[in-house]
């Protein structure tokens, strides 16, 4: 019985041994060690993504630097500007227009530009109450066929060029010639001396003459010269009918002033689709001045002939 006794003694001895042992280890605090980052576990740093903005329409950049003074009208077949400068705050409007035959008539186009840095240079010239509008190249498709620029050009760039080649940078791009594509008498086929010329697909089927034709109803100007060349005179337009009175009296003050003889009716051929005669089926007063040559500008008498018109319009 003795020896029992003493052997569960030893048991609850051994016993209360081991658990102290295990309970100081569970007490006992563990080390904590840092992961070294690698390439599944690293997080990744933030970063803030910018957008690259999309071009639209209104943030689109012009070809030509359009200053204080001028803008751009429309464009070309092939896209290029067609740019107009203004002169003067006045509500009544006079309204130039070059080039519409773009490098066939390359001097009405060089005589534009000479108006804009005349008025620019003489702004007293522009009555109060007035304002001037110049649209030197209304073609610059044309122009660019024979000059190899929409905008300023010297005489050395047409310097030696054909004829063939000037009659070649007469129409836009899609060979029609303007001064055939505007809603009076339009026809497809129009005549230009003895040869037969595109008037385009309709009436204002192309872009230049479109721009031109939104502008004047817009803006509604009180008169419109046309420059053109050759054959050295004032012409009155008009369409179903006789020309307007204020367009008589337009051509008379003009051909007064500048010394070029007038003519109520250009009758050398049959005309359609004529941007001057389209301006009087608008009840427009419009009048087309034609150079004296292929060359010259006639500067002197266009600026007496404006200044005279521009008094005028300031009655």
């Amino acid at each position: 019985m003795k020896n029992i006794l003493l052997a569960l003694g030893a048991l609850i001895i051994i016993a209360g041994g081991i658990f102290y042992v295990v309970r100081l280890q569970s007490l006992t605090p563990t080390t904590y060690v840092k992961p070294t980052a690698t390439s599944t576990n690293a997080i990744p740093p933030v970063t803030t993504e910018v957008e690259t903005p999309v071009a639209t329409s209104t943030s689109q950049v012009s070809t030509t630097e359009v200053k204080e003074g001028e803008s751009v009208i429309g464009t070309s077949v092939s896209g290029a500007d067609i740019v107009a400068y203004h002169f003067g705050t006045g509500d009544r409007e006079l309204l130039l227009i070059g080039g519409i035959h773009g490098g066939y008539s390359w001097n009405t186009t060089l005589l534009g530009y000479e108006m804009v840095d005349w008025l620019e240079k003489n702004p007293t010239v522009i009555p109060a109450g007035v304002r001037v509008t110049v649209i030197p190249n209304l073609n610059p498709d044309g122009l660019t066929t024979l000059t190899g620029t929409t905008g300023r050009f010297t005489t050395l760039q047409v310097s030696g060029k054909s004829d063939a080649e000037k009659i070649a940078a007469r129409f836009n791009a899609n060979q029609v010639d303007l001064n055939r594509n505007f809603d009076c008498d339009w026809k497809a086929s129009g005549t230009w001396q003895t040869r037969t010329v595109s008037g385009g697909t309709a009436a204002f089927s192309e872009p230049e003459s479109r721009a031109v034709r939104d502008y004047i109803k817009k803006n509604e100007p009180n008169a419109v010269i046309a420059w053109y060349s050759a054959a050295g005179g004032v012409y009155a337009s008009f369409c179903d009918g006789k020309p307007l009175p204020a367009t008589l009296a337009l051509m008379n003050n003009f051909a007064k002033a500048s010394s070029y003889p007038a003519y109520e009716e250009y009758d050398y051929y049959e005309i359609t689709g004529d941007m001057v005669n389209w301006l009087a089926r608008e009840q427009i007063p419009a009048i087309s001045v034609l150079l004296t040559s292929h060359t010259a500008t006639d500067l002197a008498k266009n600026q007496a002939g404006v200044t005279s018109v521009l008094r005028n319009l300031a009655q």
